[in-house]
């Protein structure tokens, strides 16, 4: 059966992104970490690929040794389902810190607590508390 991960690509923050986005969650861990070494075609140091897991969810990143002129888009986000209004701020308030609202924390339609975030490495978020 093939394996299905979030693939994150950066230029130069993989590491420090993936190091916050496991400090967030209880049940998170880094998997694998690979570094460019000496002429391996990336900044010797830098993640060349590396994986890591929040609650159960898998995620890649890299830092791309190639400038792009494209980054991560809100039109694909991470989806955070919380189990109280206090998850739903504490996330928002990690997740937003650096970044940006797109759906400021509030009240909605479709939950009593929810909010739409970038955070400070361009990643998008969608943080919930879903019992509606």
């Amino acid at each position: 059966m093939p394996q299905i991960a979030t693939f994150l690509m950066f230029e130069g923050q993989a590491e420090e992104a993936m190091t916050f986005y496991v400090s967030l969650f209880d049940k998170a861990c880094v998997t694998s970490l690979k570094r460019y070494g000496p002429g391996e075609g990336g900044p010797e140091g830098r993640v060349m690929l590396a994986s890591f897991a929040l609650n159960g969810q898998s995620f890649m990143c890299i830092d791309s040794p190639a400038k792009h002129e494209f980054t991560f888009t809100p039109s694909m986000s991470v989806f955070i389902t919380c189990e109280s209004v206090e998850e739903v701020q504490f996330l928002h308030g990690k997740l937003s810190d650096g970044g940006k609202d797109l759906m400021p924390l509030g009240e909605y339609p479709f939950s009593r607590q929810f909010a739409w975030v970038v955070d400070r490495f361009g990643v998008s978020w969608q943080i919930g508390l879903m019992d509606r």
